[in-house]
């Protein structure tokens, strides 16, 4: 094996286009590791750490691209050698809608007379600067960059609210406004439904579930995860609600999150409720959140969030509930679960629903060692695989499959595990094929490996295809579900010692929501009514 770093002086690449280059350059045989990051002090300190930086690659100043591979010594030549061309090769461009644009803009000074948005994918040192250009030559924002100081995104925001406009994120992966995905997003037909959320993920089950359910989507505005944190206090959050409020296209908002800051959360449920649309909000897990206000419904899950909007778009009776597959029930010695997300929020919603079922649930492991198998804790396991500890050196896993792949096979021949859960993410910025490496890996499972429940996020117009994606992972023998949140109930009742004890906070969070709408409905426009209509269904189906 031998390390080597390469050096291209003055070639900027976003991250998106690196990571997918470094995923293809690491697929040929005798390449075990491929990095491709700016040369940044922060990123050569990174390489450092993770022993991949050599001589040539200290020198490496902020505007070039650093390359580190390490292999056998004919492929690591073969990889340096390809890094120009797969640069500029097509779907390589900065994380906007997937389609050769021709060559990037250089300089927002240079952008196109009339340009509206400003899609800002530079080191974090660098991306402030850039958002307040944009700003300031009246563009909105789209920060795709992360390790932006929250100091900055504070002064960003509150920028972008006095000159109104919107900053969407820094860290912020998902967006499709007016019908253009950003970064990773998924093709959904044109509705009725607007999605604020500070969770790209969560916008992608979503958005995607809203279009199987029959409904549309009219624009979908990320905020970045930090937005509804104290310091940050849903600046944008409030602004995109604002945004789809004023618009006539827009009839039904969704709110999508992780649990917000308390007074974050209260806030921004108090001025949903005074928009005169009807809203629901999605914050998966928050304690704080049981009482609706007029005008709003509060939707425990994702699958509930989008069966909720789209019976107030679509109008009529709510689509139908998750169906559950049948799995067969698991034999001593496996009683563990194995969670293995490429989705954070995937992660953090199992998380949550599991924890009052499985009790102790851990969500860290040990990263993976190269020509070792992952060790896997002695506790149900939920793990969110694109979290920066295993993607330091390697792309997302929704680029390459390949960390995961090797837990899969760890969790697999574990005799101890009962159930393992995939997600598969498709559409702009994903894999080519994401759910092909994980059906060769279950291809290659014990004869008495544990059952695999798996779901697929993304349409059948998404290049990649629902449907098909989903026939590789049957073929391959897993148990598909229709979402994020069936999966994680299909998993309860599985391993639930007692099938009563499944889902008790998505069910409690149901009732105090469909109570609470009740209450508003009497006093309320009527989109109050509708809304509580929609929120005692969830009760009785969650």
């Amino acid at each position: 094996m031998v390390l080597r770093n390469a050096v291209h002086k003055d070639l900027y690449a976003d991250s998106v286009a690196l990571m997918r280059v470094a995923a293809r350059l690491a697929e040929p045989p005798g390449v075990e590791t491929v990095s491709l990051v700016m040369g940044t002090p922060a990123n050569r300190d990174v390489l450092a750490r993770s022993g991949l930086l050599t001589d040539p690659g200290r020198d490496a100043g902020p505007n070039d691209l650093l390359v580190a591979v390490r292999g056998e010594p004919d492929a690591v030549d073969h990889a340096l050698a390809l890094v120009t061309d797969a640069l500029s090769g097509p779907g390589e461009g900065a994380p906007g809608t997937g389609a050769d644009t021709g060559p990037p803009v250089r300089s927002l000074v240079g952008a196109p007379a009339g340009a509206s948005l400003a899609l800002i994918s530079t080191p974090g040192p660098y991306a402030a600067a850039e958002a307040f250009k944009a700003l300031r030559l009246g563009m909105h924002a789209f920060v795709f960059s992360d390790h932006v100081p929250i100091e900055q995104e504070v002064l960003l925001k509150r920028e972008a609210a006095r000159r109104g406009l919107l900053v969407m994120g820094p860290d912020c992966g998902t967006a499709v406004i007016s019908g253009i995905p950003l970064g990773f997003a998924n093709e959904v037909r044109p509705g009725r439904v607007g999605l604020v959320g500070a969770s790209g993920t969560g916008l992608q089950q979503v958005s995607s579930l809203l279009h199987s359910m029959g409904a549309g989507v009219s624009h979908v505005i990320g905020t970045g995860s930090r937005d509804v944190s104290a310091e940050v206090g849903g600046l944008t959050m409030r602004a995109g609600l604002d945004a789809l409020a004023a618009d006539p296209a827009t009839e039904v908002i969704v709110l999508v999150s992780k649990p917000p800051a308390p007074q974050v959360a209260e806030q921004l449920l108090r001025h949903a409720s005074a928009l005169g649309k009807a809203v629901v909000a999605c914050f998966l897990g928050a304690q704080d959140c049981t009482v609706a206000p007029p005008g709003v419904t509060l939707a425990p899950t994702l699958f509930e969030a989008a069966r909720s909007a789209a019976s107030l778009a679509v109008g009529g009776a709510l689509p139908p509930g998750e169906e559950l597959p049948e799995v067969p029930a698991p034999t001593p010695p496996r009683h563990l679960l194995r969670a293995l997300y490429a989705g954070g929020t995937f992660a953090h919603e199992a998380a949550w629903l599991l924890g009052p079922v499985l009790g102790d649930i851990t969500r860290t492991a040990p990263p993976p060692v190269p020509g070792a198998a992952p060790r896997l804790p002695d506790r149900h396991l939920v793990l969110d695989l694109g979290d920066d500890e295993f993607t330091v050196v390697r792309p997302h896993p929704m680029i390459d499959p390949t960390v995961r792949t090797e837990y899969l096979r760890a969790a697999l021949a574990d005799p101890r595990s009962a159930a393992v859960v995939l997600d598969v993410v498709i559409g702009h910025g994903a894999a080519a094929n994401p759910a092909a490496a994980l059906a060769g890996a279950l291809a290659e499972a014990p004869a008495d490996a544990p059952p695999v429940i798996a779901f697929v996020v993304g349409t059948d117009d998404d290049r990649q295809g629902l449907t098909a994606q989903r026939r590789i992972l049957r073929d391959a023998g897993a148990y598909v579900v229709d979402s994020s949140t069936t999966a994680a109930r299909a998993c309860a009742e599985l391993l639930a010692t007692s099938c009563d004890l499944a889902l008790v906070p998505a069910a409690s969070a149901s009732a105090s929501a469909s109570a609470s709408a009740s209450a508003s409905a009497s006093a309320s426009a009527p989109a109050s009514a509708a809304t509580s209509a929609s929120a005692s269904r969830i009760g009785e189906t969650a």
